[in-house]
């Protein structure tokens, strides 16, 4: 059956691996993000049934009046995918506090406000699909991205709270929690480790890799074809959980 789905972070990434996965299996798909060019060109290569729309995840008004205009495109919003997020990097001493709290605002209170919104309709509706794309940084610590695991800490305890909460209606909250993905954010994570610390950038993919026993990084397709999952009718009792992609990292 074809759904609604609103994706955040949905230019670049995982969310962009999310938002053609589910548009390829018929979902009607809103497109969310900051940055207008790489929302608009991901619609314009999705065709129908994409429609792109900018907001800011941490400014409640622009991601009020973001849902208006999606409801407005395809009706109530019945599958939230909470992918924008930021992860600096900093040894834990010399973490400047606004990008502790830039990043607390993007990672959980972004994940607030959209599911609150999401909410409405679909407790009115007895039926609806919270993801949360969290991380293995929601189950163990990191070096050097300690604001980044505390707020995903944050985000899979929102997730089993409201999970609880909306368990006999229809409803479905679950964290997705990938180890490190082939993606812009690792990329910039590595550079920003060669540049504070002084590692070379061979030994800061390693750290990466490292966690990993498959020894690689997770590739976006492999996050997208869980949520997928998670999505459909045969995940309905699937709640309230921490999917770790992560090659056996946390087992």
């Amino acid at each position: 059956m074809s759904r609604h789905a609103l994706i955040t972070g949905a230019g670049t990434g995982i969310g962009e691996a999310i938002s053609r996965q589910l548009h390829h299996e018929g979902h009607a798909v809103t497109l969310l993000g900051r940055r207008s060019e790489p929302l608009e060109a991901l619609s314009q290569t999705l065709g129908k049934q994409s429609f792109a729309v900018t907001g800011d995840v941490t400014d409640r008004r622009e991601i009020e009046s973001a849902f208006k205009a999606a409801t407005a495109q395809f009706g109530d919003v019945e599958i939230l995918v909470n992918c924008a997020g930021m992860a600096p990097t900093a040894p834990f001493h010399r973490v400047d506090f606004a990008d502790w709290q830039r990043t607390m605002d993007v990672n959980v209170n972004g994940v607030f406000h959209c599911t609150q919104l999401a909410l409405e309709s679909m407790l009115e509706n007895n039926w609806g699909r919270v993801v949360n794309i969290a991380s293995v940084a929601s189950l163990r610590g990191f070096p050097y991205v300690s604001g980044y695991c505390a707020s995903k800490h944050a985000v899979l305890g929102m997730t089993r709270a409201l999970a609880l909460e909306v368990a006999t209606q229809g409803i479905t909250v679950n964290a997705v929690c990938p180890g490190y993905v082939d993606t812009d954010i690792v990329r910039n994570a590595i550079a920003g480790i060669v540049n504070k610390t002084g590692r070379t950038e061979a030994d800061a993919m390693q750290h990466f890799t490292d966690s990993n026993p498959q020894g690689r990084l997770v590739d976006v397709t492999e996050v997208a074809s869980a949520v997928s999952w998670l999505c459909g009718e045969g995940a309905a009792s699937v709640t309230g959980q921490a999917i770790a992609i992560d090659g056996g990292g946390t087992a």
